[in-house]
């Protein structure tokens, strides 16, 4: 097997093993910060947005950091140091004996997020871009069975075993990943070309700011995540409204997370080639409105079953949005300076983390879990018509949009 196939199994496998531990935590964050206290349901609603997003505030910041060093130094080292730093912060996270120690913690862990975009641009730097598409599509493969089975692993833990003991499960299967990365993965160099422009970071910011279709998938991309991230604490507690009196919530919450991650397996790698085939904005615009189509119901729904059906339709349509943009960007970005922009389109994408659960913790608080749905539906709307304004704007070639800025800050 040669290094680059190698290379790929190892990602793929380690992703799932990151993606399937961090989900176990997400069926009962929720109802471990009910654990830490005699709270009301307004207080829980909203720390479960509070702690959920604060991870990302830090990893907003550290993204193109990351990646500026990547592309100096490599991939390798920064998926070292962030898979044994999201061990080491789940690990504290069972330790926690208040909410604003593990809001604390959360936020420590936000320095260190980011194995699995880093993953996905790694594997992106060393793909051609005819078949981007195809293969972050099969990659996201690995994550997603991971979000397939954590959920239900996680809930059926929590239930048994309870909460401190999930935390160390999580953190050691974590740790396991990155010895993986230590080991096994060979990172093959990308040999730079003799006189290869070197742009200041200041250049990149004026370049992204300044290129239409760049800056705006980029914002388009944190709103997928704010409609994405929108419910995702909410929903073990929606999850305990339609099952009033079950004993087993957390169990049944996991399912439900599940669901989406079967949408996502079975149509990943399919959206990844169509875009290959017929252009990434196409497909891009029509997953946005499938989005919209499958999360609305979901407002109405009166059983979990119902509420597990829909969540798969809505996993076939986000499955497809992650490998799409970030094929965009490899299509668009210099190899030169690959891991910077996937960098600043994490930012992006950490930003609608932050924004999501904050911003479905505040609307839940106020008019009901059920109305998060409708707002989100709404997001996925407005995303799908910017995406329709960019493409109907002159195209611009990046590299050129560069040497421009780079000229104008001289």
């Amino acid at each position: 097997m040669d290094t680059q196939k190698k290379n790929f199994f190892i990602i793929m496998f380690t992703n799932f093993l990151v993606a399937g531990s961090t989900t176990m935590i997400m069926p009962f964050l929720s109802l471990y910060i009910e654990s830490l206290g005699n709270f009301t349901d307004e207080y829980v609603q909203r720390w479960s947005g509070l702690v959920f997003g604060v991870t990302f505030v830090a990893a907003l910041i550290m993204s193109p950091i990351w990646g500026r060093i990547a592309d100096k130094y490599g991939f390798k080292p920064i998926l070292i140091i962030n898979g044994f730093g999201i061990a080491i912060s789940i690990f504290l996270m069972g330790t926690a004996e208040s909410v604003t120690e593990l809001f604390m913690i959360r936020l420590f862990m936000g320095v260190v997020t980011g194995f699995i975009p880093t993953s996905l641009a790694f594997v992106s730097s060393q793909t051609s871009k005819e078949t981007a598409g195809k293969t972050l599509g099969t990659l996201q493969m690995g994550s997603v069975s991971g979000t397939l089975f954590g959920p239900v692993l996680g809930g059926l833990m929590a239930d048994a075993f309870g909460f401190e003991y999930t935390f160390l499960i999580t953190a050691s299967v974590i740790a396991i990943a990155a010895l993986f990365v230590v080991f096994g993965l060979h990172e093959i160099k990308r040999v730079k070309l003799k006189g290869a422009h070197i742009y200041a970071p200041k250049t990149i910011v004026s370049g992204i700011l300044n290129h239409r279709l760049m800056l705006n998938v980029m914002i388009i991309t944190a709103l997928i995540q704010i409609g994405n991230f929108s419910i995702q604490p909410l929903l073990s507690l929606y999850v305990a409204e339609l099952t009033e009196g079950s004993t087993q919530v957390a169990f049944l919450a996991g399912i439900t997370f599940s669901a989406t991650g079967v949408g996502n397996l079975l149509f990943a790698r399919r959206w990844g080639r169509l875009g290959d085939s017929i252009g990434y904005e196409k497909v891009l615009g029509f997953l946005l409105l499938l989005a919209f189509i499958f999360i609305i119901p979901q407002a109405f729904v009166t059983e979990l079953w119902q509420l597990i059906i829909l969540r798969l339709l809505f996993g076939i349509a986000v499955g497809g949005m992650i490998p799409t943009t970030t094929a965009l960007m490899r299509r668009e970005a210099p190899i030169e300076i690959q891991g910077e922009i996937m960098g600043y389109n994490t930012s992006f994408r950490f930003l609608g983390n932050i924004i999501g659960p904050m911003f479905g913790g505040i609307v839940s608080g106020f008019i009901g879990i059920s109305s998060v749905f409708i707002v989100t539906g709404v997001l996925f709307v407005f995303a799908s018509a910017f995406l329709r304004y960019t493409l109907a704007k002159p195209q611009q070639d990046f590299e050129d949009v560069l040497l421009e800025q780079e000229l104008k800050n001289m």
